[in-house]
């Protein structure tokens, strides 16, 4: 990959008036065409990362790139270069889905197409239906038909797929999977860790600010974490419960000198990962 990262931040910082340290010393890069995850809790600080990173909040200490600009003073050429996907909306309530994603097609040299955005999307029947009669869900749709209709070299979904049905996710990864091949950066904030699974090269996790893990999606939390663990009861119904990397052999030891009983074994999802680590 290109040397150059196409997000990066150093030892960022974010403190509010009341006293709150927000993000506290944070650092991560993620290299061009990438799709990184940012997982965290409620009030981790992941909003307010992406927030200074999209130049919508202003940082306290340290220092954020975003394709080789400060997005605190980052020109109006820029921001043409960049998709943004927020967690609340702001479209024209009295136009139809269709009108919307025709008026914003304009203002970009190589817009994507309307009939594309709205398979994708999942919102074809909606498509003369005006904003203000969506659902909240169809509603977020439009939001990410929006962030993604100019082809930016970078996107920032906050929560995309909030409000989704299981089909609409799925063609929603489609279509994310598309815009990646196309070499587009992608920073993600989800609460859908099957999400980030899926689609996230790398991940960091975040909790009170602080950043606790960043690695390939499949290394979150370090090889230790993802050790297979052996659980069972005894005849005297104490539960055992051991980790190993080689489960068979344990069984096969403890078995010849008692009965195991409800024996199984679990080897961690990410989920399980990060429930231990954000706990």
């Amino acid at each position: 990959m290109p040397d150059t990262p196409a997000i990066e931040v150093r030892h960022l910082t974010k403190r509010y008036p009341t006293g709150k340290l927000a993000v506290d010393d944070v650092s991560f890069a993620i290299h061009p065409g990438e799709t990184f995850a940012l997982l965290g809790p409620n009030g981790a600080g992941k909003s307010t990362t992406v927030e200074i990173l999209e130049g919508f909040r202003s940082r306290s200490g340290g220092d954020a790139r975003v394709l080789g600009v400060d997005p605190a003073r980052a020109p109006r050429t820029h921001r043409e270069r960049i998709g943004i996907v927020l967690q609340t909306s702001a479209e024209s309530p009295n136009v139809t889905i269709a009108e919307q994603l025709r008026h914003f097609a304009t203002l970009y040299p190589r817009s994507r197409s309307v009939e594309e955005l709205l398979t994708a999307t999942g919102l074809t029947d909606q498509r003369n239906t005006r904003i203000a009669k969506l659902s909240g869900g169809q509603r977020r749709r439009v939001d990410v038909a929006l962030g993604i209709i100019g082809r930016p070299e970078v996107l920032f979904l906050d929560e995309p797929t909030t409000g989704f049905d299981p089909e609409a996710r799925r063609q929603f990864w489609e279509l994310l999977g598309r815009v990646k091949a196309e070499g587009t950066t992608i920073l993600l904030t989800t609460h859908y860790l099957d999400e980030a699974a899926h689609l996230a090269d790398r991940a960091a996790v975040v909790a009170g600010g602080r950043l606790l893990d960043t690695a390939p999606i499949d290394a979150i939390g370090g090889a230790e974490a993802r050790t297979p663990i052996v659980r069972w009861r005894d005849d005297t119904g104490t539960t055992h419960e051991h980790r190993t990397e080689d489960p068979v052999t344990l069984i096969r030891t403890r078995s010849e000198h008692a009965t195991l009983h409800d024996l199984e074994v679990v080897r961690p999802s990410l989920e399980d990962v990060y429930l231990g680590m954000v706990a």
